[in-house]
């Protein structure tokens, strides 16, 4: 994950009253999403956090479908650049000094649209569904309404992993997924079975 700082800039010295954390976010998403497409890349989300008369601004942003790999070092650079310019001509500022933080999306991020979920296809996830239940297994493929698992078995500890049968999920029945961060290979999963 890249991930840039811009420091504050020198704004002026008496800051409103009150500002909403999200709806100034809302606010610079829309105002924002601009300058994020002039470098051919997709706004994730932005972020604010107050603290006094200081403010940080968290932007992430994720390369598009279309594209491979993620977003290098340079490309958050540029990106900081154009956002750090376009957030000091903005109109609507309140005026309140901020630290721009540009970075990429984590692997902890929560999957919360189709195009997250295809671009893990083949990795493995962890999916809490909205009646409880929760799974862990190998993302097979993510269509416009669904996602397909291979969930993985219990197994005793030392034990290569085991799966058990493709489920399909649709969206609407998915509370959160996450990707997992792995030690094993795929290869190294069995057909779930009776344990020997």
């Amino acid at each position: 994950m890249g991930k840039q700082t811009t420091p504050a800039a020198n704004r002026r010295s008496t800051p409103p009253a009150h500002v909403n954390p999200a709806a100034e976010a809302a606010r610079l998403r829309e105002f924002l999403r601009p300058v994020v497409q002039k470098h051919s890349l997709l706004l994730e989300d932005v972020e604010v956090r107050i603290a006094g008369s200081h403010r940080t601004v968290n932007v992430i942003v994720d390369v598009t479908e279309e594209q491979e790999g993620g977003v290098s070092l340079e490309i958050i650079s540029e990106v900081s650049q154009s956002l750090s310019e376009a957030m000091d001509a903005d109109p609507q500022d309140d005026g309140r000094p901020y630290n721009l933080e540009v970075s990429s999306p984590g692997v902890s991020r929560p999957l919360t649209e189709p195009r997250h979920w295809r671009r893990n296809v083949g990795r493995l996830v962890s999916v809490e569904l909205v009646d409880g239940d929760e799974l862990v297994g190998r993302l097979i493929d993510a269509r416009d309404t669904l996602v397909v698992v291979r969930p993985q078995l219990p197994v005793k500890k030392g034990m290569k992993p085991k799966v058990g049968q493709e489920q399909e999920l649709a969206y609407d029945r998915i509370r959160k997924g996450t990707v997992q961060v792995e030690f094993t290979h795929a290869e190294a999963e069995e057909p779930g079975g009776e344990d020997v």
